[in-house]
């Protein structure tokens, strides 16, 4: 797992003033370096740089890049952050049609795949990536994405300079680049944050690759490639056949994951998903007489404050003993207080170079921090609950009617908020419509859904084109900002193309929600933890940590200097701190209430002031 940034003008000579060019690349890699500290390299062509900074993952000596190869005495040159499961089957693939091989990297694959298919060798990808070819030849420059977005891909333009970068910091070290946000931009912010649209950048001008597609840009322009897109098609397997190739999928996808040169670890909430993933891994290093490391999460003096409600049934803590000790795991509890959870907001936003799931990200920077420091892979459950329907909007009468995002029901607290003439120009609650509308078009219903069926098959795709999507910004930001490599098996394209399809009353049999994970689950794990009742992410119930919160964003407010005063109604925003749980429903999704919403403004706030951010309306 790396970072890769670059820039490319076809028409233009960087040679002619190489060292200034090449300082340029070092900069953008440099700001990369939390993502790859391993190693680093940059090359210059006449129309296009490529930076590289490195993870060392697989093929611990031959993988370096930028990674250069020749066809026919023309030159291709690969940048790559990911990691592909399917790397050995390509590889046999491409030797019988004669490629010869240098390395065991699976950058050594994607490039002579490249060589060998051209771009559309994406479509036969297992992984996560974001990778950049540059053909001198034809100078041409194409960038990669994968399916599901969980590898980062940003881009804009200056003049005729195309910018890229796995994060938005790198492309902001290009000279004369000057961040502004418009309308757009803090509508998604503030009307859809901490989630965007798809291929939103924020920043004024600036893009993200959308998953599934790939870039082309030439001489002739750039040219936007979809390779793939998920596809409603009926199910016509039995609950047993469906249960057989779901169990077959999951199983698969994370034996797969498991590929590693560097010693592996799992995160272990006790829950359905880390656990199932967690046992399987404990399984397969067993086999090789190694003892798999888990780790857990929770917060200093959570067992005094935690109070039960309909999101967070239960604590996490006695599931965790039972996991780690079914699958005698080597684990490790870890602890974050009041104070490293606000005091790293600032740190997760800049890990996002945007405002992001506020203090969710920050405490679980913290972890990954910890985890960082003694591992450099490590395997998730994050994406099931997308996947196999775990969430209340998927079977609540409530959220299937209520015809826009699901997890962001209702904007008034947000609108409450901020100025009358900024409400006048977002028209937020028309932008939010407007996104809600579009999202759910690109999916079609089948005849056979009935109107039920027909909102959850929109719903479901809703839940893997955005909320799944932050949740995946969410993991890669802040476990790559400490060299960890998250791996998410439940987003393996496979399962998730069958697992769409399958309908509620399988998804969901017998009334039990997230049944069918459960039953391909039950031969691995103690009952009760297959049977368990989801718990999202844990998070702080101690009464000081809003207090922090409000001191914090009080002092803002009192220095009158913020940006955030263009914006936001001071009086209103007053109200809000002083009475801040009056507001009791989830801001956003099942985490964030009255506290993310105060750590989501301090967040806004570093990002307006930190990045020199211009608001332009």
């Amino acid at each position: 797992m790396c970072g890769i940034a670059g820039f490319c003008d076809p028409k233009a000579d960087y040679t002619a003033n190489g060292p200034y060019f090449q300082k340029i690349l070092n900069e953008m890699s440099q700001v990369l370096r939390h993502r790859g500290p391993d190693d680093n390299g940059t090359i210059l062509y006449p129309s296009c740089g490529l930076a590289h900074t490195r993870l060392s993952i697989i093929d611990l000596s031959g993988g370096m890049q930028p990674m250069t190869r020749q066809i026919n005495g023309n030159s291709y040159t690969i940048v790559y952050n990911g990691e592909l499961y399917n790397t050995q089957e390509l590889r046999e693939e491409l030797c019988a049609r004669g490629a010869v091989f240098r390395t065991s990297s699976d950058t050594e694959v994607l490039l002579q795949g490249f060589l060998c298919y051209g771009p559309d060798f994406v479509k036969r990808l297992n992984g996560i990536f974001a990778y950049a070819v540059w053909d001198d030849c034809h100078q041409t420059l194409y960038l990669f994405r994968d399916s599901f977005g969980v590898k980062p891909l940003f881009y804009t333009f200056l003049g005729k300079t195309l910018l890229f970068a796995s994060e938005l910091k790198s492309i902001l070290r290009y000279p004369d680049i000057a961040p502004s946000v418009n309308a757009e931009g803090l509508n998604e912010l503030l009307g859809l944050g901490p989630a965007r649209n798809p291929g939103s950048g924020i920043l004024e001008h600036f893009q993200e690759c959308l998953p599934g597609h790939y870039l082309t840009y030439s001489r002739f322009g750039l040219h936007d490639t979809c390779y793939w897109r998920l596809k409603s098609r009926p199910h016509t397997d039995t609950y047993e056949e469906t249960l057989e190739k779901t169990a077959f999928l999951v199983t698969d996808a994370i034996k797969r994951q498991m590929t590693s040169d560097v010693p592996i670890c799992t995160f272990l909430s006790g829950g359905l998903d880390s656990s199932l993933v967690s046992a399987i891994c404990a399984q397969e290093l067993e086999k090789e007489g190694k003892t798999l490391s888990t780790f857990s999460f929770d917060f200093i003096d959570n067992d005094k404050y935690f109070q039960s409600n309909a999101f967070q049934p239960s604590q996490d803590r006695p599931f965790v003993d039972a996991m780690k000790d079914a699958i005698h795991s080597k684990h490790h509890y870890l602890f974050c207080n009041n104070h490293a959870q606000a005091d790293l907001l600032m740190d997760s936003m800049k890990a996002h170079d945007l405002p992001c799931m506020a203090d969710i990200d920050s405490s679980l920077l913290f972890f990954c921090r910890e985890v960082g420091k003694t591992h450099k892979v490590v395997l998730t459950g994050e994406c099931a609950d997308e996947i196999f329907g775990g969430y209340p909007w998927f079977h609540r009468p409530e959220f299937l009617n209520s015809q826009t995002f699901p997890w962001t029901p209702d904007l008034t607290p947000r609108l409450e908020l901020l100025r009358p003439e900024i409400k006048s120009v977002l028209h937020m609650e028309d932008y939010v419509d407007a996104s809600y509308c579009r999202a759910v078009s690109e999916i079609a219903v089948l005849p056979s859904d009935n109107e039920t069926e027909a909102s959850r098959r929109r719903i479901s795709y809703l839940n893997i084109r955005y909320f799944m999507q932050t949740l995946l910004n969410r993991m890669d930001r802040t476990s790559m900002h400490s060299g960890l490599e998250a791996r998410v098996p439940f987003a393996d394209r496979r399962l998730v193309e069958y697992v769409f399809n399958v309908p509620w009353e399988m998804k969901a049999k017998d009334g039990l929600v997230k049944n069918l994970l459960r039953q391909t689950a039950l031969p691995y794990l103690p009952e009760e933890i297959a049977l368990r009742r989801k718990s999202p992410y844990p998070k702080t119930y101690h009464p000081f940590y809003e207090k922090l919160l409000c001191e914090r964003l009080t002092a803002v407010l009192e220095e009158h200097t913020s940006p955030l005063f263009e914006l936001i109604e001071p009086k209103a925003l007053t109200r809000f701190l002083n009475h801040p749980k009056d507001y009791g429903k989830p801001w956003y999704g099942q985490l964030m209430a009255g506290p993310q919403m105060i750590a989501y403004l301090l967040q806004l706030h570093y990002w307006l002031t930190e990045y020199h951010i211009r608001i332009r309306l």
